[in-house]
Order: structure tokens, then C-alpha cells, then sequence
């Protein structure tokens, strides 16, 4: 089906959006089961080469030309942000000064469907001789890339998504797939963690999540909005006002936490109806309410939001004192939620 609807293609005849709906569907199924067959194939090689990459004092250096070029890049920048230092060189530039990049304490991981890559060939002779480790990623476990190697991960393919058989195709989807496995494997045999994957993406919304603190967007000093256990309920409702956070703790002469007094606090006095004037903050504040502590992520205090349904949370050190107070508006500046 795929051979005849290209065939119409390259006489110029329209394509129906049937037709195109169905050559496409053909193409992810035959890469999808490209990537399928890579499961059986797993073997004793792919755990040598976890402990080869494992056991390396130095860095992971990927590389591979053209479309596996790409791919290489792509898998040196996935163990790169996982716990593997890695990084891409290109085999041609490699053979123009940039071997110099590899010492004899690397290993390299080069990639080739055909396995017979030149560039490549040129410069895996000199990478051994450093005395640096190499694996070989290949569609052909024959070719002279296959058998240089210390480790050999086979990456073939029975067949590639391009009608024509040329473009790679299903052959780097493979490769990509066998990468990110290596990838994800070293990343569990080091114990890398989610907060260890922040501290490499401290600008995305992973690291904003993980690695900014309570301690960090809470209001405190003269924003901190507090009143003592005596104050009249007029004055907590002008402390509210000014600091503008729908709430007010109320705290003891030693800044202990006693209460929280808020807007809900308010609306449920007035349906008492409470004379405000002569009431005191003590009488309608909420004893015991939520907190949490500074050095805790913010990502923590989103999800204690969440669970009780509240909009704002004080904060006190281990000694109950106050310190500050913090609302969802807050967090949603910071890019946590």
C-alpha cells in the first residue's frame, strides 16, 4: 500500500487524506514494532555495556554522522541529565582536532545502521588505542564497527518506514529507543533522583517545583500580617487589609503560633451575628490551623493546599514561632503550580 501511494505522489496525482492517514499509520506501525523487537534482543551485551558506562572514570563521549548523528546527540544529552556525563562529538570534526576531547579514561559510543560508517571507522582505531573503552550501537552485529568493539548493542531493524527503504527511518527510532534504555538504567543503577534531575533543569518547571523552598516566597518581616491574642477583631480585619493576603495569624508576645484568623473566619462570625466592634480576634480565630516550615518545598505547600482546600498556609520554625505566611497566589507567581 505504502509503495503505491508514493508512486502517485511522484507523478504529482493528489493524494486523498485516506490515503495519507493510511501511510502514516503505516509508518509509526512498522517503527513501533522496530522498537518492539529491540525487547528479545536485550541480552548479556546491554548489561556489559551498563557496567562498562557504570564503571567509567571518566565521560561518556556519543557520536555517529548524519541522521545517527542526531541521534547521538540526543542520547548524550538524555545521560547527561539523568547522572551520566556525557557529550556529542562529530566523527569528522573528531578527525580535525576534536579527538582531543577523548582521553583514555571515556568511553565511547558510536552509532551506525550500516555499521561501515568511514568517519567513524577513521577514528575508533585511535580512540582503542588511548586505551578508551568503546561500544558500538549498529543495525549489522557483522560489520567492522560490530566486531572493533568492547560491547556490541544490537539496534537492526527488519525493515525501514520509508517506502523507498532509504531514509532512515525506523533504524533511528530503534537506535533513539536502545539509547533511552541505557539511559534510564544508568539512571537507576545511580539512585538519580527527581531532585537531582532538577538541579540539571533548574530553569525549567521541574526546577521550579523542586528546588524553590517555602523559605523562598514567603512573606515575612513587615509583610507578615499578625496580631496578638488581645487584639479586637476590627484590628485583625485592618491587619488583613494591609497586608493584603486574606488573612492574619495571631501569635503570643513571643511570636508563638496561636491562631489563624481569615476571610472564611470572618463570614462565618457575621453569620453568628457577632457584634465586631466588641468582639476580639480570639473569639472567631481558627486554633491549631495548618503550617509548615520553611525549608520545606513549595511544591509541598501546593499539595497541602490542595488536600485541605485552603488558600494560604503560615509558616513557623521548629519552635512553633511565626516566621511568615505564604497563599496560592504566591505560588502561582513562582511558576510552582
Amino acid at each position: 500500500m505504502g509503495f503505491s501511494i508514493l508512486a502517485r505522489m511522484n507523478a504529482t496525482e493528489p493524494i486523498s487524506d485516506r490515503s495519507a492517514l493510511a501511510l502514516a499509520r503505516q509508518v509509526l506501525a512498522i517503527e513501533a514494532k522496530a522498537v518492539e523487537a529491540l525487547i528479545e534482543r536485550l541480552d548479556g551485551e546491554f548489561i556489559r555495556a551498563l557496567q562498562l558506562i557504570l564503571h567509567c572514570p571518566g565521560r561518556v563521549v556519543v557520536s555517529g554522522m548524519g541522521k545517527s548523528g542526531h541521534v547521538a546527540r540526543k542520547i548524550a544529552s538524555t545521560m547527561a541529565s539523568t547522572g551520566t556525563p556525557a557529550f556529542f562529538v562529530h566523527p569528522g570534526e573528531a578527525s580535525h582536532g576534536d579527538l582531543g576531547m577523548i582521553t583514555d579514561q571515556d568511553v565511547l559510543i558510536a552509532l551506525s545502521n550500516s555499521g561501515e560508517s568511514p568517519e567513524l571507522l577513521t577514528i575508533i582505531p585511535i580512540v582503542k588505542r588511548k586505551g578508551a573503552k568503546y561500544i558500538a550501537m549498529t543495525g549489522n552485529p557483522r560489520s567492522a564497527m560490530a566486531r572493533e568493539a568492547d560491547v556490541h548493542l544490537d539496534a537492526s531493524v527488519a525493515q525501514e518506514a520509508c517506502p523507498l527503504g532509504l531514509a532512515p527511518t525506523a533504524s533511528t527510532t530503534a537506535a533513539l529507543a536502545l539509547g533511552d534504555a541505557l539511559a534510564i538504567a544508568l539512571l537507576d543503577a545511580r539512585g538519580f533522583g527527581a531532585e537531582d534531575f532538577a538541579r540539571s533543569h533548574p530553569g525549567g518547571a521541574l526546577g521550579r517545583r523542586l528546588l524553590v523552598h517555602v523559605g523562598d516566597l514567603m512573606h515575612a518581616g513587615a509583610a507578615l500580617p499578625k496580631v496578638a491574642e488581645s487584639a479586637p477583631l476590627t484590628e485583625a480585619l485592618l491587619e488583613m487589609s494591609r497586608k493584603g493576603l486574606g488573612m492574619t495569624a495571631v501569635v503570643d508576645e513571643d511570636d508563638r503560633l496561636l491562631g489563624l484568623f481569615t476571610d472564611g473566619d470572618l463570614r462565618r462570625a457575621l453569620d453568628k451575628t457577632l457584634d465586631i466592634r466588641a468582639a476580639r480576634v480570639a473569639d472567631v480565630m481558627t486554633r491549631n490551623p495548618r503550617t509548615i516550615g520553611p525549608d520545606r518545598l513549595a511544591a509541598e505547600a501546593v499539595q497541602m493546599m490542595e488536600q485541605f482546600k485552603i488558600n494560604g498556609l503560615l509558616v513557623t520554625d521548629a519552635g512553633g514561632r511565626l516566621v511568615g505566611a505564604l497563599n496560592m497566589h504566591d505560588l502561582l507567581r513562582a511558576g510552582v503550580v
